[in-house]
């Protein structure tokens, strides 16, 4: 792919080719049931990295399968890595992507982790918002909907032989999906698992490689078979300390101080984290991120000390937990009910996401 050049402040880039489908399928209509994950736009885009050309190739085409060795080298030695954001319909007809540059700048982080060549941020950002034009009659307009978004590499190589491949393949896929929290948000129920561990420091606990989730599988259905929606993560070495939660960052509100799990290897830096933590300094509550025991947070949960305790990330943006048990002993926070700062900070994520809110922040781009 030729170099991005900068001319006059215009980023000048490589020319996307387009290939319109020609059997578009039907869109949602306002009230239809959007499953996460279940439904696809019409186009996908895809560029190709090749040793000793670079990234070429770059198109946006139907989406469709396609076809792949059985010797590709994602399939045995699990080169994969993902994002996940989203693009909102606000109500002058604008569309609102939420800090993308972020994510594609964490992708270069999990990329340079597995080996994988990195990938241009702005090109990234630009190519994203040319496939969400093309395909903006997608974006469900409802409340809490959104247009999902999944961008991910995976080694290509044919060759079973332990080494980085020569040969990706990049996608971003689109995908509309309904309100997370479709009757309202509500505090879930977190299990702390004591036996399995997720990620080690000098691991890639900090990347979104697709190996971390398959191993955390193990435990997430162990915590559905006792009556919980997610599972709490220790960390790797003595099983003390928090780390996060399955799918999302955990954060506590201890004496009027909001605490989270500082970024030590083995924890995602997640852009709602961030997020979260930049609001918080905004309002001038002070945020501490440290190694926080679950000794400690089973203790602040049983003299009171712990106000509010919540999970953020992209899909449910924060997610109020209510109850958390750790081995015998349950705990119950804010009588089971979201407490007013995780209110607050859902509120102002999904008021700037969706344009109802002012971007004080500078977080979204809009087209």
């Amino acid at each position: 792919m030729p170099s991005i050049q900068k001319m006059e402040g215009l980023y000048m880039f490589p020319e996307i080719k387009i290939t319109l489908t020609e059997t578009p399928k039907a869109k949602p209509v306002a009230g239809e049931p959007l499953a996460f994950g279940r439904k696809f736009t019409d186009h996908m885009f895809v560029m190709d990295y090749v040793r000793g050309e670079g990234w070429i190739n770059p198109r946006i085409e139907p989406y469709a399968p396609f076809e792949i060795d059985p010797a590709a080298m994602v399939f045995h030695y699990g080169q994969a890595v993902f994002e996940g954001l989203k693009a909102y319909k606000c109500e002058d007809g604008t569309i609102n992507l939420f800090r993308p540059a972020c994510n594609f700048e964490r992708m270069n982080k999990s990329n340079e982790r597995l080996v994988i060549p990195e990938v241009d941020v702005d090109f990234c950002v630009h190519a994203l918002k040319t496939l969400v034009n093309i395909e903006k009659d997608w974006i469900p307009s409802g409340k809490g909907e959104s247009l999902y978004i999944r961008p991910f590499v995976i080694a290509t190589d044919p060759f079973l032989g332990v080494r980085p491949s020569d040969t990706y393949k990049f996608f971003i896929l689109l995908s509309p999906s309904g309100a997370y929290y479709a009757h309202g948000i509500s505090p879930v129920k977190i299990y702390v698992e004591d036996t399995y561990v997720r990620a080690v420091r000098g691991g890639t606990g900090f990347t979104k490689c697709s190996g971390n989730y398959a191993c955390s599988l193990v435990a997430q259905t162990i915590a559905h078979d006792k009556g919980y929606e997610q599972v709490l993560w220790l960390d790797g070495v003595e099983q003390k300390y928090i780390e996060e939660v399955g799918a999302m960052n955990i954060m506590f509100v201890i004496n009027n101080k909001l605490v989270t799990p500082m970024l030590n290897g083995s924890i995602l830096p997640g852009i709602t984290r961030r997020s979260c933590i930049e609001i918080a300094k905004s309002l001038g509550l002070e945020v501490e991120e440290r190694r926080i025991s679950i000794d400690e947070i089973m203790a602040a949960g049983k003299d009171g000390s712990m106000q509010e305790c919540f999970g953020c990330g992209t899909a449910a943006v924060v997610s109020p937990v209510g109850e958390l048990r750790y081995e015998d002993e349950v705990i119950h926070i804010n009588n089971g009910e979201i407490g007013p700062l995780t209110q607050k900070f859902y509120d102002t994520i999904t008021g700037i996401q969706s344009g109802k809110v002012e971007d004080t922040f500078g977080w979204v781009t809009k087209f």
